[in-house]
């Protein structure tokens, strides 16, 4: 056969072979079973090692383009992949929520900001990557478990966490009642699965957290924005028939109040008339700088109506995808079950890994370090924010968190104008209308102190300044 192949002999020969046969196969230059020549033949034609042709071939062959025959030789296959894909017109149609605006992803290759002040994001070099790289090593290393686990998670991780949660937030759970999730997000999934049926009225903050109101929504549940004060969530204004409250009662997000003790006594009471569950998001309930920690409702709820939800993605690194979810102990096993039917178990490596960091005091160590680290931020930040917007932003006060949210005064551009060309001037910041539930939220921003250092926040701020 007349076979034209035009190699430069400076490098990577077996890699030229299969470009250019796989291109004369898809422009239909070689058809489909046309006989090629033996790789000794090929290889001296083109004044090449054998072991050249040889590897060359093993790779068409690996992606379908050629076969062997006994008795005919090499031949060239159909060609798949090389002719464009027509798209069948399927009857399929997704569940009209899957088209919502809400339910937008996110490009996770957007280039990164100069100036990133993005909520809830923890910056890469505060998290010791040294370290856990050790750990996982150890794990991969000495591990002998090969098969499936329990898909609850852990034991040791478990009973390493239950102490860890009582020692630092008091709240009352045993092994027994935690099941490890691929982060909150998929906590909250679980807490549907077991407690909703479809069409159940689920309440959520209003501006709240959008993503856990997505997962709500997702699961066919009807979703109603409850709004928020000065003291966190307004329940009176939560529904009668509503089967679960949705709430962030240390850090409320995106405001940042916490929610007052009373407003906590208040919605216990409203549960328990209502015979209704309370999913605890305790979100940044590790960073407080003033005052005495605040006690979560877990561990003041005498009726066993709050399921607790933590999540390592802003305590250590979002990549880690590691949450966890505490239930009373009539749900256990089917949160058990739910986190089976789902993805049957987080990765024991990981597990493991987290597991030695618990035991081994580094988690409330690495917690101690950025609380005082995020402390600065904030301070930085709040001083900033009087310095160079008085008279244009109003801060919402906090005493603790990875964010601060701040309020325009009244006249000002709304802030998704003003977010996105501050954006294209490098500075990444929330707009607080976003974070709307059943209507846009206050017009203002969301300033992350997470993923910035202290001694980037002032020029980060300048920049916002000129922008507005």
């Amino acid at each position: 056969m007349d076979l034209h192949l035009n190699l430069n002999h400076d490098g990577g020969l077996a890699e030229q072979i299969y470009t250019q046969l796989s291109q004369q196969i898809a422009s239909g230059a070689l058809r489909e079973g046309t006989v090629l020549p033996s790789s000794r033949e090929l290889a001296g034609r083109l004044a090449v090692s054998r072991a050249t042709v040889v590897t060359a071939y093993e790779r068409l062959a690996a992606h379908g383009l050629i076969r062997s025959r006994a008795g005919i030789g090499t031949m060239v296959s159909a060609r798949r992949g090389s002719a464009p894909v027509v798209p069948v017109e399927s009857p399929l149609r997704p569940r009209a929520v899957w088209a919502a605006e809400q339910f937008d992803v996110p490009d996770p290759a957007m280039p990164a900001a100069e100036f990133n002040f993005a909520p809830g994001v923890p910056m890469p070099a505060d998290f010791p990557f040294a370290q856990w790289r050790a750990l996982l090593s150890d794990q991969l290393r000495t591990s002998t478990e090969a098969g499936y686990a329990d898909p609850a998670g852990s034991g040791r991780l478990r009973d390493a966490l239950a102490r860890h949660l009582g020692v630092s937030r008091g709240v009352r759970v045993e092994a027994g009642q935690l099941v490890i999730t691929t982060g909150a997000q998929q906590a909250f999934d679980i807490a549907a699965r077991v407690l909703l049926e479809p069409g159940d009225t689920v309440a959520v903050e209003d501006p709240g957290y959008r993503p856990a109101y997505r997962g709500f929504l997702a699961y066919g549940a009807r979703v109603v924005g409850v709004p928020v004060d000065a003291e966190g969530l307004v329940v009176a204004r939560i529904p009668p028939e509503t089967r679960l409250v949705y709430v962030t009662p240390s850090h409320q997000f995106p405001l940042g109040m916490p929610m007052s003790e009373s407003r906590r006594t208040e919605l216990l009471a409203w549960a328990a008339r209502h015979d209704a569950a309370i999913v605890e998001d305790d979100y940044d309930s590790e960073f407080r700088f003033t005052g005495r920690p605040l006690t979560p409702l877990q561990a003041t709820d005498t009726e066993g109506r709050v399921l607790y939800v933590g999540s390592f993605s802003k305590t250590l690194l979002p990549a880690l995808r590691v949450g966890f979810l505490g239930v009373p102990w009539t749900l256990a096993e089917a949160a058990r079950r739910a986190k089976f039917a789902a993805d049957y178990g987080t990765a024991g490596h990981l597990q493991a890994a987290l597991a030695e960091f618990i035991e081994a005091g580094d988690l409330a160590r690495h917690l101690r370090r950025m609380r005082r680290t995020y402390e600065r931020r904030h301070d930085v930040l709040m001083s900033e924010l009087h310095d160079q917007f008085g008279g244009v932003l109003e801060p919402i006060g906090s005493s603790g968190g990875t964010h601060t949210a701040a309020l325009l005064t009244p006249g000002n551009t709304d802030d998704l104008a003003l977010t996105d060309r501050a954006r294209a001037e490098g500075v990444l910041v929330g707009a607080l209308s976003r974070w709307g539930i059943e209507r846009p939220g206050p017009n203002g921003f969301v300033f992350g102190y997470g993923a910035i250092p202290a001694d980037r926040i002032r020029d980060g701020l300048a920049a916002l300044r000129r922008v507005i």
